[in-house]
């Protein structure tokens, strides 16, 4: 299967005061390589995270940006300092013995000291808890489904290029191939024109001068490249049909192809043989770089 390693995607989710919102970012790369973007909140649920993703792509740089909001009022620990207070109270006690303050200690007055009560945030467990780590996979599920429909559809306009630019080579190749057989015909008759008009001393055994002139010609053929050059096409139109991802198999066919062309270009005979090499080897290299976008 032909899919574009190019890709957006941003999802989000609710459910028990808790809201996940995903999103996936992904460009051109060699390998899989996935960069996560969280808070320090969040870090129990990173594997869990770079996980789904390692199960969904097999390359691309992958920018995974993940939130974690709390849409419930969070609890609260009140702690009350009964030490200090005991304190201020004794002291109290005793400055009122002394007459330097009058009435009695409330509760209200308790309030206002600082540093006596302190309402904070309830702790919670280092650990992600059940409810938010199925959260956060469903809403990742939900994104990479969304990033993976995206590459798909960009991956279905470069199939149609690269098979455009295919059957370009296709033509090439049997231009070439045409054009080799004239060529060798060509050559094969300015040899033994050429002979003819040598004094007969000098033609040799005419028996052992025409397997001399087929193994010259012979050096021009190009079938054996050819029926490769037609076997990686074949090849390449099974990868991109299948349902795997084929980028890195496609961008060796495409080694394979050129290196075939380059020999073709120094085997075969023609006027215009040179012409055709080039114009195959520029469509290959358009069809390279096609191929660095490709999963």
């Amino acid at each position: 299967m032909i899919r574009s390693m190019t890709g957006f995607a941003s999802r989000s989710r609710d459910d028990a005061g808790e809201r996940v919102s995903v999103t996936l970012k992904s460009v051109n790369h060699r390998f899989l390589d996935v960069a996560l973007k969280m808070p320090a909140s969040a870090a129990a649920v990173e594997s869990q995270a770079r996980a789904l993703v390692q199960q969904r792509l097999t390359r691309g740089r992958v920018e995974v940006s993940l939130a974690i909001e709390s849409t419930a009022v969070p609890p609260r620990e009140v702690r009350l300092d009964e030490a200090l207070l005991e304190s201020i109270a004794r002291a109290i006690g005793a400055a009122r013995a002394r007459g330097l303050v009058t009435g009695e200690f409330t509760v209200s007055d308790a309030l206002r000291l600082p540093q006596v009560l302190e309402i904070r945030a309830g702790t919670s467990d280092a650990d992600a808890p059940p409810a938010l780590r199925e959260l956060v996979e469903l809403t990742m599920r939900d994104a990479l489904d969304a990033l993976v429909v995206m590459r798909e559809t960009e991956g279905r306009f470069l199939a149609r290029d690269l098979e455009t630019r295919l059957a370009t080579i296709e033509a090439l190749v049997a231009d070439l191939e045409r054009q080799a057989r004239e060529g060798q015909a060509g050559l094969e008759t300015r040899l033994r024109e050429r002979l003819a008009t040598l004094p007969p001393e000098l033609t040799g055994d005419p028996a052992a001068v025409a397997q001399e002139i087929v193994r010259f010609v012979a050096r021009s053929d190009i079938d054996e490249e050819v029926v490769r050059l037609r076997g990686h096409l074949e090849h390449w139109r099974a990868l991109a049909g299948g349902p795997e991802p084929c980028g890195r198999k496609l961008d060796f066919l495409v080694q394979e192809m050129n290196r075939e062309i380059n020999t073709i270009g120094s085997k075969i005979e023609g006027p215009r043989a040179s012409e055709a090499v080039i114009a195959a080897k520029t469509e290959l290299e358009r069809i390279r770089e096609q191929v660095q976008n490709v999963e």
